[in-house]
């Protein structure tokens, strides 16, 4: 046998040695591997399991059947297995569990790996390995799963002997849920899959060194309390550790307490209501001018499960310049790794806002509460002077904003919304009116494009299970985001799922067209997807004699080949009756083709590795360049706008 690599010899690829192999647990029930593996499963509360079956795992996929007291949900690809349960977690708050072969099977699941990794979305990856005895001799279907996913996971396992499993599992699913969450893989040896063992639970789990730490220690929370009672300028900026610790309440309960605005990172919207008058939104990148203004100009930026992303810092050095910094974080990997903080809380979000909350009562007992009224003066004055717009189309065709406040405002008010990666994505977060937590599920960190289908699919199962199927999921996507895994359209299908699909179809690839006109000369090389550029009125194509169609795909030809039903919608009227008609259809899945501005852009913008102050709201308008002061604070705002402008 080949000698295990690095990674690998962690995990305990047993030694040569006959005596290493025989069995000495002699207590429990009598089973194989792959029997231990459903048991645990079953054992460890596990209602619902995605996946595809493969040569290297079907020992496991053998006792899978009627009887088995979870669900599984059968794929189409393992990619949309390791999404699909992604969007199930988030949706639940429990951990996603999917089921994968070795080789191929397991290499596809990797992208699903890292996007939980980037997200600390809690995921337990299970994949099917060749036997002990042909690892590391290129046996059909191998891969050093283990090697390739310990980068971009929080842990991996190596099971070689059967009787290992139920304890790994254990140690698996605790890893993935606590602490900083994250996606944890299990590969599965098919000696240990088909091997004898004696099984028993609960499993004592060996983890020496994995203590998570979340009451915050020290002196920190009275110094954070310090900071409050001095800001003049504070800003709550709120991550997706917040949500993924369910610590909407204690968010609120600190903004009411100290008077601070909220602003949020993608994957943080609806941590707190969006008609909460001190939710200024999204900041960053594409992020409203309130909340990127209010940081820029902030004396205390408070990070609460956030990481300081460079779509949120923009320059690194030009972030929050003028501000102290209190940053609380369950993974102290975090602190100080981007931007170094005055006061560094390590801890539970939850927990520690649960303790701060009162630390900050008694100091604003002893020496009162700021006055920052001249502060929210100048915040209004931005929320006033630049909300969120749109140019409308000059086509004639739909604006995707127009299409997504639609969408907003005839949906059920505890709708999960779900995207793909794109302008589609950004328009989504800025244009749906957030009321509740969990009510958000998209690829942050990693821009998966083809993330939004089966995420919604693991979403509308844990709607099914968790909610009794009360809570509608919508799912907004591109064209081309969309066909990166419209074979799930089956999957959703004969599962039952009734998701709802709005295609923002603009016959391109908007995000890197978007690009092209700003950065690249109006350079548009391979955006065009030609998709949806020729139709008529009721949209069939318009050909010239000799021309090939150009409606590839035709959506709802697609979607009614999946059994699905297809809607396209041209005009506002078109669009408002198509979604009425997809919000009254709940046994199936309902696809709306929106033909919508090609030309259409994401606005505001910070363009990358530019300094957040040089966020353009709309073509030639720059309301932070130079140290603009915010409207309301008494400068004139137009001629300093204006001056601004026309000095760039």
């Amino acid at each position: 046998m080949a000698l295990p690599t690095p990674l690998q010899a962690f995990s305990g690829v047993p030694k040569t040695t006959a005596a290493t192999d025989k069995q000495t647990i002699v207590d429990g029930e009598k089973m194989t591997g792959a029997e231990a593996l459903v048991r645990s499963l079953e054992d460890l509360g596990v209602e619902d399991v995605f996946g595809i079956p493969g040569g290297a795992i079907l020992p496991v996929y053998h006792q899978i059947n009627a009887n088995t007291k979870f669900r599984f949900v059968l794929m189409r690809h393992e990619q949309a297995a390791g999404h699909a349960a992604e969007g199930y977690a988030i949706a639940t708050g429990k951990v996603g569990v999917c089921i994968v072969t070795s080789g191929p099977g397991a290499t596809n699941v990797v992208t699903a790996i890292a996007d939980a990794n980037m997200d600390s979305i809690p995921m337990v990856v299970i994949t099917g390995q060749v036997g002990v005895n042909a690892i590391g001799t290129d046996a059909f279907q191998e891969a050093d799963i283990v090697g390739i996913t310990y980068p971009v996971s929080k842990h991996s396992f190596l099971v070689t002997r059967a009787q290992d499993i139920p304890r790994v599992l254990s140690e698996a699913y605790h890893i993935a849920s606590t602490g900083r969450p994250g996606p944890v893989v299990v590969d599965l040896t098919k000696t240990a899959q088909t091997g004898e063992m004696y099984y028993s639970w609960p499993q004592r789990m060996i983890l020496p060194g994995y203590n998570p730490t979340t009451k915050a220690h020290g002196r920190v929370l009275s110094d954070a309390a310090k900071l409050f009672s001095k800001s003049y300028r504070p800003v709550l900026y709120v991550g997706g550790g917040a949500a993924r610790s369910n610590a909407g309440a204690q968010v609120k309960a600190l903004a009411d307490l100290t008077g601070a605005p909220v602003v949020t990172t993608l994957p943080a919207r609806g941590i707190i209501p969006d008609t909460d008058p001190k939710n200024l939104g999204m900041l960053g990148m594409h992020g409203t001018i309130a909340a990127t203004g209010a940081v820029q100009r902030a004396d205390l930026l408070v990070a609460i499960g956030a990481r300081f992303d460079d779509r949120v810092t923009g320059k690194l050095d030009a972030f929050a310049p003028t501000a102290r910094v209190i940053h609380i974080d369950i993974d102290p990997a975090e602190i100080g790794k981007n931007r170094q903080p005055d006061v560094p809380i390590v801890g539970d979000v939850a927990t520690v806002l649960d303790d701060l909350i009162p630390e900050i009562e008694r100091t604003q007992a002893i020496v009162g509460k700021p006055n920052l009224k001249p502060w929210w003066d100048a915040i209004d004055g931005w929320r006033e002077k630049y909300p969120m717009t749109w140019d409308e189309p000059t086509d004639g065709s739909l604006a995707p904003q127009w299409v997504i406040k639609q969408l907003s405002e005839l949906a059920d008010p505890s709708t999960i919304w779900v995207t793909g990666v794109g302008q589609h994505q950004m328009w989504a977060s800025q244009f749906i009116d957030f009321e509740n937590q969990h009510s958000w599920i998209s690829s942050g960190g990693l821009g998966t494009m083809g993330y939004g289908l089966p995420a919604a699919i693991g979403a509308s199962v844990g709607s099914a299970r968790e909610f009794d199927g009360k809570k509608p999921v919508w799912l907004i996507d591109g064209d081309g985001s969309f066909q990166m895994t419209s074979e799930e359209l089956a999957a959703a299908f004969l599962d039952h799922a009734p998701v709802k699909i709005a295609i923002l179809n603009n016959s391109v690839y908007g995000m890197v067209r978007q690009w092209q006109t700003l950065f690249y000369n109006h350079h548009y090389s391979q955006t065009n997807l030609k998709d949806g550029e020729a139709h008529g009125t009721e949209g069939e194509a318009q050909l010239t004699a000799g021309d090939a169609p150009l409606e590839v795909p035709d959506f709802i030809k697609l979607a009614e080949a999946y059994g699905c039903v297809g809607i396209r919608a041209f005009t506002e009227d078109e669009a408002i009756a198509a979604i009425k008609k997809a919000n009254e259809i709940n046994d199936r899945p309902v696809l709306i083709d929106f033909r919508v501005w090609k030309d259409a852009m994401v606005w505001p913008m910070v363009a990358a590795g530019a300094s957040n102050d040089e966020v353009t709201y709309m073509p030639g308008i720059k309301p932070l360049i130079g140290g603009t002061p915010a409207p309301g604070t008494g400068a004139d705002d137009a001629d300093s706008a204006d001056s601004a402008v026309n000095e760039h």
